[in-house]
């Protein structure tokens, strides 16, 4: 299995590097057989999808049963139709219950910023270098543990609450196959009772001092 062979995959199909390189694996390497394995698998069926407009959806909110944590999360399909589809209705729910429960920061990895990746990634090189690993394989842990940090924190990386064994944005390609449209999680926003209203408090005493030019 090539590099080469991973990229060629993916352009066929339009599936991610990692199912491409599943793919391969599965198949001996042949990327014909990669090919039919994904198919088989519908992910490259899925993956041509994306690329579709999506611009009609739903917003739903998820309050815990407790009220102390609630959830907005806009989710967004092709069509209207899909929009009031009663299996696109549980799919938007179980992900607003997941990001209650779970508490993610990010939609994606491509949306954590710049600074918090290096941030993160000298922490972990720091560790590294404590615990003593040769330098030769330092890098190669701190991949491995800055895809946990991913997981930690961003929506579709994290195991997905009602079944841990698939990730969000699997359980969201399954139903993209079983649907017949783009889906796509555009954006939340998870509250959580009293928090934040500290900084709030701080941020409004200083406005309050820079006005009164103290």
């Amino acid at each position: 299995m090539s590099l080469k062979d991973i990229k060629a995959l993916r352009e066929r199909t339009g599936a991610g590097m990692l199912d491409c390189k599943k793919a391969l694996a599965e198949s001996d390497g042949s990327v014909e057989g990669a090919v039919d394995w994904l198919r088989q698998k519908g992910i490259a069926k899925a993956a041509k999808k994306a690329g579709r407009a999506a611009t009609e959806g739903l917003v739903t909110a998820y309050v815990h049963g407790n009220g102390k944590i609630g959830v907005l999360v806009e989710v967004n399909a092709e069509t209207d139709f899909v929009a009031r589809n009663e299996q696109f209705q549980e799919l938007v729910k179980n992900i607003a219950m997941h990001i209650a429960a779970a508490a993610p920061e990010y939609v994606t990895k491509d949306e954590v910023p710049a600074d918090a990746i290096e941030r993160e990634r000298q922490v972990q090189l720091a560790r590294v270098i404590d615990e003593g690993k040769p330098a030769h394989i330092a890098e190669k842990i701190v991949a491995g543990r800055m895809g946990k940090f991913y997981e930690d924190f961003c929506l579709l990386e994290q195991p997905f609450v009602m079944d841990d064994k698939k990730t969000v944005g699997q359980y969201v390609t399954e139903n993209v196959q079983i649907i017949g449209e783009n889906i796509q999680v555009r954006r939340f926003q998870r509250f959580v009772l009293g928090e934040g209203l500290e900084k709030k408090v701080d941020d409004f005493a200083a406005e309050v001092a820079a006005a009164a030019g103290i």
